[in-house]
């Protein structure tokens, strides 16, 4: 049996001349331990160790719970639909002039002009984002939309439109920086993708939902209306964009020292994340305000969910493998995050315009799965944000490049 011993202990952090500074002797009364025992962990070690990881986690992924919390607000107390209009323009253009002006700020221009020369790239990924993504999202949807009892027929459609948008307009800039990818090169794409959107779109949506299939019965095939669209889409484009974006340009060549500290020292690079969660509520605000969900059976939403995340794991899979070959790993990054990505601005005034004249209801089914986009992209996008930056660093210090 162990028997007690009387421990003395100093704590101390510094000494002058041999004696303690400051600190006392204490003394306790302690049993020897068996050492071929296990020990048991303090409690309160194990009580600071799971602290220590929530707080981490919760640093980690403050987007991710700010969004849940935000998305519950809408759900439970949603602008009234009167004030819906002036809610979603002033966010709108706000909240993305924010965020293409602060972007503007933080990019060189150098690197800017740099990767607008990059044709070749322009290419590859602008054929995934619409070609490739808009095949494989009508792919899926008629391969598991046959049983017309189960699927809603204007859910189905509305996913074969999120297929054949253009990518994001703000998020992918946004994780591609976190991911520790080319941001000037994300935020080309995202400019040239939704330059490109009102055009290529439209005709996407129309040869899809063309096929002769029960999900298409019904369907409108009168294609006036492109006139509004394109002006409301290069109006929303110009304004919260292309503006803002050379305000930024020009910000950062006149003040540069000021611009950086400003962003760094002063974090207001972290607004632009700020400005995205106002984003992705009012979308989801204005979906629950007109109950775009209220009329959808529970299996429906589930599944809608699970082939949405499927959709976004293939784009943003095949946007890895294809670009490996022979992108650079920041680049790599940066083309994962805008194929797999989609933005709403285009997706919500376009299904008004090419299905003209049907039910408001039924529109507002057809835009729950780009609703529904929103939150899973952001959630998908920043969990292989860890790997992809991780992966990134390791190729760096492979290849003797890293910063």
């Amino acid at each position: 049996m162990a028997s007690p011993s009387l421990d003395c202990e100093v704590n101390h952090d510094a000494f002058d001349n041999g004696n303690v500074i400051g600190y006392k002797t204490e003394c306790s009364e302690t049993v020897e331990r068996d050492e071929t025992k296990p020990q048991k962990m303090p409690s309160k070690t194990i009580s600071r160790r799971s602290l220590d990881l929530t707080i981490s986690f919760a640093k980690d992924q403050w987007f991710l719970i700010v969004m849940g919390i935000l998305i519950v607000v809408a759900s439970q107390a949603p602008v009234p639909l009167s004030q819906q209009k002036t809610k979603t323009n002033v966010i709108n253009y706000l909240a993305v002039s924010l965020i293409f002006f602060l972007n503007g700020c933080a990019i060189p221009s150098r690197d800017f002009l740099e990767n607008l020369k990059r044709w070749r790239v322009h290419i590859f990924v602008q054929l995934q984002s619409f070609v490739l993504a808009s095949a494989v999202g009508f792919g899926v949807m008629a391969a598991t939309g046959s049983n017309a009892q189960f699927f809603d027929q204007e859910l189905l459609v509305g996913v074969i439109v999120l297929g054949c948008l253009p990518t994001a307009i703000a998020f992918n800039t946004l994780i591609t920086r976190k991911a520790d990818g080319n941001t000037a090169l994300s935020l080309t794409q995202s400019a040239l993708g939704n330059i490109l959107g009102p055009f290529l779109s439209p005709v996407l949506v129309r040869m899809y939902t063309s096929v002769h299939a029960w999900y298409t019965t019904g369907l409108p095939s009168d294609q006036d209306g492109y006139r509004d669209l394109y002006a409301r889409v290069f109006k929303q484009l110009g304004l919260s964009v292309f503006v803002p974006l050379a305000a930024g340009q020009i910000t950062l060549a006149l003040c540069p020292n000021i611009t950086r500290t400003a962003l760094y020292k002063y974090k207001l690079i972290k607004l632009p994340s700020l400005a995205l969660l106002t984003l992705i509520w009012s979308t989801y605000d204005s979906a629950f305000a007109s109950h775009a969900f209220a009329p959808l059976p529970a299996s429906n939403i589930v599944f809608t969910i699970s082939i949405l995340a499927a959709l976004y794991l293939v784009w943003a899979g095949l946007a890895f493998v294809l670009s490996l070959t022979w992108l650079a790993p920041e680049n790599v990054v940066a083309v994962v995050f805008v194929v797999a990505t989609k933005t709403p601005a285009i997706g919500v005034p376009l299904t008004g315009v090419l299905f003209a004249g049907l039910e408001e209801e039924r529109l507002d089914r057809m835009r729950v799965a780009t609703v529904v986009f929103q939150a899973l992209q952001a959630l998908l996008s920043g969990v292989l944000c860890v790997p992809l930056r991780r992966w990134r660093g390791r190729m760096e210090r492979r290849s003797g490049t890293g910063r």
